[in-house]
């Protein structure tokens, strides 16, 4: 004879699994809101300070030239030097050609703005932020740099300070003033490509 599910132990099951599901959806609301919060206090605070060299984080290049968004982080990196933030420019950011990756092409356009070779690393392996930090973590080791200011977008900073850490270094952060208004889908669509990163990082998923 076949034995019947009780209805009570039915709906105790399903009680259940509702409930597990709206922790987990809870939790995930939880996890977003404290992700956004940090996210948007590093987009707005400027912790410059002296330190012991300025690293700008990559982004585009086209065909030797930097793009508007690059461009943007390098000219804010030249004032901070200009400020003598820091002795020493670091430009973090690989592609094919070493000269035309994105720290080739950021240490080209140092240059043409008159700073010294000696007082430029140009980094040219990483394909992405967590590569980049770690080569810069390897920079610092071998240069002996305590303190680092670190230039981006200011919605990276956050990732950027987090892997950093992890790391080991000692960084401040600085965000580049931004070229144009951003429109709202722009906004959005940068804002939820770090909270996923940054999520995904924790959860070690690459």
């Amino acid at each position: 004879m076949k034995r019947q599910n009780h209805p009570k132990s039915r709906n105790w099951r399903q009680s259940v699994a509702l409930i597990f599901l709206l922790a987990l959806i809870a939790g995930a609301l939880v996890w977003s809101d404290w992700v956004y919060t940090q996210i948007e206090s590093f987009s707005v605070r400027d912790d410059a300070a002296p330190s012991d060299a300025i690293v700008v984080f990559g982004a585009a290049e086209y065909d030797g030239r930097p793009s508007p968004v690059l461009r943007a982080r390098l000219d804010h990196a030249l004032a901070l030097y200009r400020e003598h933030l820091a002795p020493l420019l670091i430009t973090l950011g690989g592609g094919g050609d070493p000269r035309d990756s994105e720290g080739g092409v950021g240490h080209d356009y140092l240059l043409a703005h008159e700073v010294p070779e000696s007082q430029i690393i140009a980094e040219t392996q990483s394909t992405n932020t967590e590569e980049s930090a770690a080569r810069l973590a390897a920079i610092a080791r071998e240069n002996h740099l305590n303190r680092i200011l670190a230039v981006s977008d200011g919605t990276h900073l956050f990732r950027i300070h987090a892997l950093s850490a992890s790391m080991g270094l000692n960084v401040v952060t600085s965000p580049r003033p931004e070229v144009r208004p951003l429109g709202f889908w722009d906004s959005i669509t940068r804002l939820m490509h770090e909270m996923l990163s940054y999520t995904l990082w924790r959860l070690k998923i690459h």
